[in-house]
């Protein structure tokens, strides 16, 4: 019997901070593609829009031994007026989403680094499945929109359970990986 001596790649760790390389940049962008428009048909082609000439794109990178390896969540945010922050375009790669805490790691990356640059108010418009994530992360839903054709709700987060941020660019370890 053969027994494969390098077992399947596993992350030790995941980084989620600000994308600031080009191959970040890259990696969040590839994945929103695989995501949005491969996967979920929201976008032929490209779900590049003018948000993106002002977003700041964040991203969990999978580590192993301490090194990043891969893009595999992101999530832009972008302050259209003083003050109000929007984030949007949250992905995570299908193998990844099992572990549980990319996207709210992210999402806590994407409040916290928005609480210290003088947010006062932060939305996203989620899309349904993802509502009961938002609620566990004290957000809560202003209204029931259409958007792409698909059912999402506004949501806002509550700033009093998100710190502000002072190293968004280095981010934080989101954890030990558990896998996938």
């Amino acid at each position: 019997m053969f027994i494969d001596p390098w077992p399947a790649f596993r992350p030790s760790e995941y980084r989620v901070k600000f994308a600031t390389t080009p191959w970040e940049v890259a990696g969040c962008k590839a994945l929103r593609h695989a995501v949005f428009c491969a996967e979920q048909g929201l976008f032929h082609g490209d779900d590049s829009d003018a948000v993106d000439d002002v977003a700041i794109p964040l991203a969990a990178l999978s580590c192993l031994l301490g090194m990043a390896e891969a893009v595999v969540g992101t999530v832009r945010i972008h302050q259209p007026r003083p003050g109000l922050w929007i984030g949007s375009r949250l992905a995570v790669a299908q193998p990844f989403r099992q572990i549980g805490r990319l996207g709210s790691a992210l999402i806590r990356l994407a409040v916290g680094a928005a609480h210290g640059r003088g947010c006062h108010t932060f939305l996203a418009q989620v899309q349904v499945q993802n509502v009961p994530l938002f609620r566990r992360l004290h957000w809560q839903s202003l209204e029931e929109v259409t958007l792409h054709g698909l059912p999402h709700h506004l949501m806002q987060a509550d700033l009093a359970y998100y710190p502000p941020c002072s190293d968004p660019e280095a981010g934080f370890i989101a954890g030990r990986a558990i896998g996938p």
